[in-house]
């Protein structure tokens, strides 16, 4: 199977199904299954210039009780890292056109591809709430649209590498 590494806390995010595009630099064609493998950096190494909002919003996309940006770092530190934690559809590959447009006052990004009403509950190419804090969309970069993610009951313990490349399912 493909997998793809991806820094925590945006691998965890993945895997409970909070942040449903992985943003990268690079476009694939490869579409099918993938394991999402979380890299083995801490968190805080990969945070770079998180504010508090997107923080916050980390905190509540894992459930946290309280709003306290310690609490939620603290438990950060505790994510599996090294590691298969969950495997996925990739189902798409989006170049992220356009960025900074307001929507309802928030933040969103567009990528390329046909347009449904939101007010319709269609398919959109408008990208925004807590999905928008959990990626870089700067245009130009692209959007990897995953489906049915499945975390694993037990993370499996494996060397990650760039780009996509092979694991072997256990």
């Amino acid at each position: 199977m493909n997998a793809v590494t991806v820094w925590q806390p945006w691998a965890s995010l993945i895997a409970i199904g909070a942040k449903r595009f992985e943003t990268r630099g690079w476009a694939t064609s490869y579409r099918g299954p993938i394991a999402i493998h979380a890299g083995a950096k801490r968190p805080f190494d990969t945070m770079d210039g998180a504010d508090v909002k997107v923080i916050f919003a980390m905190g509540k996309a894992f459930g946290a009780a309280e709003k306290n940006i310690r609490v939620i770092l603290d438990f950060l530190e505790t994510l599996p890292r090294g590691a298969v934690i969950a495997t996925a559809e990739l189902v798409e590959c989006w170049e992220i056109t356009d960025i900074g447009h307001i929507l309802d006052g928030s933040k969103s990004a567009c990528v390329e591809g046909g347009w449904t009403a939101i007010d319709f509950g269609g398919k959109s190419n408008i990208i925004y709430g807590p999905e928008i804090l959990f990626g870089d969309w700067r245009e130009g970069r692209y959007a990897w649209e995953l489906a049915n993610v499945k975390p694993l009951a037990e993370p499996i313990s494996v060397r990650g590498r760039q780009g996509l490349w092979d694991w072997e399912e256990r």
